[in-house]
């Protein structure tokens, strides 16, 4: 797996198919790929490390506290472009990225085990869907992870 989480201080998702929109208010919003070879060991982990993440400031400034703390809310977007390699050429190569239909599979399983693991608000985008994306940076904060 690998994550783009940034802090924000609002974001929504707007479906394109039915036009239907989710949105939350302080939080992160965190762009998810997917590989082939992950499974629940992966989903423990980022699910964990997502939750727990030290990005919020406290009474002082620093950053030490997490979502959870500020009791923020989480948009998950599906988003296998994090994968592109442009190591060659000027197109991306996704090779990394699992094939749509595993993707489908483990994104799901990832956001059913999110979803039990927090009391926090939790909106996801729809997989496969066309997506408008609009969010205010707050910072900016902006973490990649991979695993």
């Amino acid at each position: 797996m690998r994550a783009v989480i940034q802090r924000v201080k609002k974001a929504s998702v707007k479906i394109l198919s039915n036009n239907e929109i989710r949105s939350i208010g302080k939080g992160l919003c965190v762009f998810i790929a997917i590989k082939s070879s992950d499974g629940m060991e992966e989903i423990k982990w980022f699910t964990n490390k997502i939750l727990n993440l030290r990005i919020f400031p406290d009474e002082m400034g620093k950053l030490n506290l997490s979502v959870t703390d500020v009791k923020g809310e989480i948009m998950i977007i599906s988003n296998f472009t994090l994968y592109g390699d442009v190591s060659k050429g000027f197109r991306p190569n996704f090779m990394l990225s699992a094939e749509p239909e595993t993707a489908n599979i483990i994104y799901n399983k990832f956001l059913e085990h999110f979803i039990k693991s927090t009391q926090l608000k939790v909106v996801s985008g729809e997989f496969r869907e066309m997506m408008d994306i609009e969010l205010i940076n707050d910072g900016p904060v902006t973490i990649i992870i991979d695993k």
